[in-house]
């Protein structure tokens, strides 16, 4: 039944290709967007190398100081101290890694100058992230212990300092003043994994930490892995125990303290845009609603136009439909025909909407945009495209499959209006 259905939709959409190809423009076009932006959302927050395993890692990039009856509020990222007071000694997480943000420094090379991006990380940034190691290896905790300035750099580093595809490990680079000797060489890294992203990485032994600074306020942020996935709660339960035992170092300005380790998503984007600004909530409620509105009225104009089409589709078969009705078709059956054609009908829409999403992407990836980033269509990003193109199917099918099915055989066979 099915296949005949399919050979029937595939006949009516060649029956009127102007139609059909607007259908199809409308469909594939709003998809193409839609699967762009998810592709853009996958990429800052999903797993990709370095940052591989994302369904049981948290950051902790922020720490803040509130008081809503002043109106006051203070929000920054954590500093060394804290992090080793709070985070590291944690009993939960697999482990623990504490890394700088990175800061933008200089190198020179004949005479040039060169400017980069440099990070302080411990061993276990190492351990925790999978970085594509294209030469030598990370530094280890011995190196960290003896404060060995050593330096792990990109492709682009290398090739900008030492030159195209020259080796460069047990070579030495000057950065920021400082001279380091290389031990690994890692494909680049999108600057929009920030949590992961430099140009240059080193011990975080060999930075200039001011070990008698208890600020709870810093340039650091830190890195917790879990066992399994299913950890997630508890260690987010054990960071929350830890961070309500905290006292507030500035209690006439502020009354309450806050931190939170969290996913990308839900930590630095969700939180900082939809948050309570005082209190716990991620705002992830309202972000989801938000997202679901904007989609839905995306898809709203196109979905509207493919349901006209639909009628004045459905308004040439009326003689189809009456004599299918005389010869005992159910309303069922006839919506259900008139479903799996609209659907078919969407799922073309999808998939030219994919070939012109990957053609966006590409473009996107080689204009340097997101410096190092390389846009693909993965599983995820297929998942969505083919649930979109389901919804437009429903969505635009339905009530005009409905109606039709509602004529009587005998006002069908003359030509019914819907």
């Amino acid at each position: 039944m099915l296949k005949n259905y399919l050979k029937i939709a595939w006949k009516v959409l060649l029956r009127r290709k102007f139609f059909t190809f607007i259908s199809l423009f409308g469909i594939s076009f709003t998809l193409m967007i839609l699967m762009v932006a998810t592709a853009m959302v996958d990429h800052l927050t999903g797993s990709h190398t370095p940052e591989t395993r994302m369904d049981r890692t948290l950051f902790i990039n922020f720490n803040k100081m509130t008081n809503e009856a002043k109106g006051s509020m203070m929000n920054s990222v954590p500093s060394y101290y804290y992090l080793q007071r709070y985070v590291m000694p944690m009993k939960t997480p697999e482990k623990v890694a504490i890394g700088s943000t990175f800061k933008g420094v200089n190198s020179y090379v004949n005479n040039k100058r060169l400017s980069l991006d440099l990070k302080y990380t411990d061993a276990n940034f190492w351990e925790i992230l999978e970085f594509n190691f294209l030469e030598g290896k990370a530094f280890n905790q011995q190196n960290l212990k003896n404060a060995d300035k050593l330096a792990v750099i990109t492709d682009y580093t290398r090739d900008q300092y030492f030159g195209v595809d020259v080796p460069a490990v047990g070579k030495y680079i000057v950065v920021d003043g400082v001279r380091y000797q290389v031990c690994g060489v890692v494909e680049d890294v999108p600057i929009s994994r920030f949590n992961s992203y430099a140009n240059v990485w080193v011990p975080l032994s060999t930075s200039h930490i001011n070990k008698g600074d208890i600020s709870l306020f810093g340039e650091h942020m830190a890195i917790i892995l879990a066992r399994k996935s299913s950890d997630i709660p508890k260690i987010q339960a054990e960071y929350q125990h830890i961070v309500k035992q905290i006292k507030v170092p500035d209690p006439q300005n502020f009354d309450r303290f806050g931190s939170y380790a969290e996913g990308i998503l839900e930590g630095v984007v969700v939180r900082q845009l939809f948050g309570s600004r005082y209190g716990d909530d991620s705002g992830m409620g309202k972000f989801v609603a938000v997202v679901s509105l904007i989609v839905l009225l995306f898809m709203l104009m196109p979905t509207i136009n493919l349901v006209n089409i639909n009628v004045s589709r459905i308004l040439e078969r009326s003689s189809e439909i009456g004599v299918r009705k005389a010869f005992g078709a159910s309303s069922r059956m006839l919506i259900g025909q008139f479903l799996v054609e609209n659907i078919f009908l969407t799922l073309l829409g999808g998939l030219l909407g994919f070939l012109l999403s990957a053609v966006a992407l590409q473009l996107i990836s080689s204009s340097g945009i997101i410096p190092y980033a390389q846009l693909t269509l993965n599983w995820r990003v297929f998942a969505v495209g083919i649930g979109l193109s389901l919804v437009f199917g429903l969505l635009s099918g339905v009530i005009p499959a409905y109606k039709m099915s509602k004529l009587q055989a005998v006002e069908a066979l003359k030509g019914g209006q819907l």
